[in-house]
C-alpha cells in the first residue's frame, strides 16, 4: 500500500500521481468546440496520426486507446495466435503488473528470463524457444521489451537493434512496451524513432499518461500486416473512443514543439538530482543505475514507514528493503531537495546513519 499524500507534499510513488500539463489541458479545451464526427473520423485524430508518423516514420499506424494495459494486450493479440507465446524479462511490466491480462485476455503464454537490471539480452532468447514444431509446446512468436525498464534502466539503441536482429533471425516479432519511451529517448538524447522504427521494433505500446497525458495511450503498428486487424481488436477490447478528438488533441500537444521531451527531461533530471542527494547518506544504497525517472534504493527498514507517513513511495522489494522513488514531469528541485533532506534526517533520527565509506 502507498500512503495518501499529505496536503502540499508531492508523491514519489508513481508518475501516474502527477496532474496534467497546462499545454495538454489547453489542447483538450481547444478541441471542445462544436460537434465533431465520432470514433476517430475527426480532424484532430487525423492530425494526431500524422504526428505519430512524423515522429516514428510514415509506415506507422497508431491506434489511440485509454490505458497502457489495453495497449499491451492489443499488441500481443495482434502478434500472436492462441498457441503462441511471448518472451520477456522476468521483471517486464507485462509479466508483473498487468493483473494477468496478457494471459487472460490475449490468451498468450509468457516465458521469462531473469535479469539483474531489467534488460533482456539476445542470448537469453534461444533457451526459451522450446519445442519448436511440437504441437505439445507453445510456439514462441514475440519478444516483448519494456523501455524504460521496470527497474528504471534504459536499453540503448544498439541493444535494441541487437535484440531485434536476433529475434527476427529466429522468426520472432518484437514488441516495445513504451510506457516510458519518452523518458528513455530523453535520457539517451535520441529521437523517438531511434528507439522504435530504426531499431527494428515491430509494435509499440506508446505511453502518454506517465508523461502527463490524461488517459491517452496508443498502439503503433510499424509493420502494415500487424495493423490489419487492430481496429477490431480495439473495438473488442472496449478501447475505441467515441470522442476520439479528446485523446488525439493531447497527442498533438505532446508532439508539437517537443513538449514530450521537455516533460521527460525534467522527470529524468529530478531523479538524477534525488539520487545525487542521497548518495552520501550512510545506510542508503542506490541499487540500480539511474537512467530515467526512477531511483531504486535500499533503506534501513525502520526508516521506511516514518518516511512513507509523509512522502508516498513504493516498497519495491520488501524482503530486501528496496524502495522505488519516481519523479514526474512536474517534480521540482525544491520537492527533491526536501525529500532528500527528509530521508537523511529520518535515517539519522532512527539511529541508522553510518559513516560514509
Amino acid at each position: 500500500m502507498v500512503p495518501t499524500p499529505v496536503a502540499g507534499v508531492r508523491s514519489f510513488a508513481s508518475d501516474n500521481h502527477a496532474g496534467v500539463p497546462p499545454e495538454v489541458l489547453a489542447a483538450i479545451a481547444e478541441a471542445n468546440v462544436d460537434h465533431a464526427i465520432a470514433y476517430g473520423e475527426d480532424p484532430w485524430t487525423a492530425r494526431a496520426v500524422q504526428c505519430f508518423r512524423d515522429a516514428l516514420g510514415e509506415q506507422a499506424e497508431p491506434f489511440l486507446v485509454f490505458t497502457g494495459t489495453a495497449a499491451n494486450v492489443m499488441a500481443l493479440r495482434a502478434a500472436c495466435r492462441s498457441w503462441e507465446g511471448v518472451i520477456c524479462a522476468e521483471t517486464a511490466h507485462v509479466n508483473t503488473s498487468e493483473g494477468g491480462a496478457p494471459e487472460r485476455i490475449a490468451g498468450v503464454k509468457l516465458r521469462t528470463a531473469p535479469t539483474s537490471d531489467g534488460k533482456l539480452r539476445p542470448e537469453q532468447i534461444d533457451p526459451l524457444l522450446l519445442g519448436i514444431g511440437d504441437a505439445h509446446s507453445v510456439r514462441m512468436r514475440l519478444v516483448s521489451l519494456t523501455q524504460a525498464t521496470e527497474l528504471g534502466t534504459v536499453y540503448t539503441v544498439a541493444e535494441l537493434r541487437a535484440l531485434s536482429d536476433h529475434a527476427h533471425e529466429r522468426g520472432l516479432l518484437v514488441h516495445l512496451d513504451g510506457a516510458r519511451l519518452a523518458n528513455a529517448a530523453a535520457a539517451l538524447g535520441v529521437p523517438l524513432r531511434a528507439l522504435s522504427t530504426d531499431a527494428g521494433i515491430d509494435l509499440v505500446s506508446f505511453g502518454g499518461t506517465k508523461v502527463g497525458l490524461l488517459g491517452a495511450e496508443a498502439v503503433v503498428a510499424l509493420r502494415p500486416e500487424l495493423a490489419l486487424d487492430m481496429q477490431f481488436l480495439r473495438m473488442q477490447g472496449g478501447q475505441l473512443a467515441s470522442k476520439s478528438r479528446f485523446l488525439a488533441s493531447q497527442f498533438i500537444a505532446f508532439f508539437e514543439d517537443d513538449l514530450w521531451l521537455r516533460l521527460a527531461r525534467n522527470a529524468n533530471a529530478m531523479a538524477a538530482r534525488l539520487a545525487d542527494g542521497v548518495r552520501g547518506v550512510g545506510g542508503v544504497e542506490i541499487v540500480q543505475p539511474v537512467h530515467s525517472n526512477a531511483v531504486f534504493a535500499r533503506l534501513p527498514r525502520p526508516a521506511i514507514a516514518p518516511l512513507q507517513a509523509r512522502w508516498p513511495f513504493h516498497v519495491w522489494d520488501e524482503p530486501n528493503d528496496v524502495v522505488r522513488w519516481v519523479c514526474c514531469w512536474d517534480t521540482t528541485a525544491e520537492d527533491v531537495d526536501a525529500f532528500a533532506a527528509a530521508i537523511a534526517a529520518t535515517v539519522a533520527g532512527q539511529g541508522l546513519r553510518s559513516p560514509v565509506q
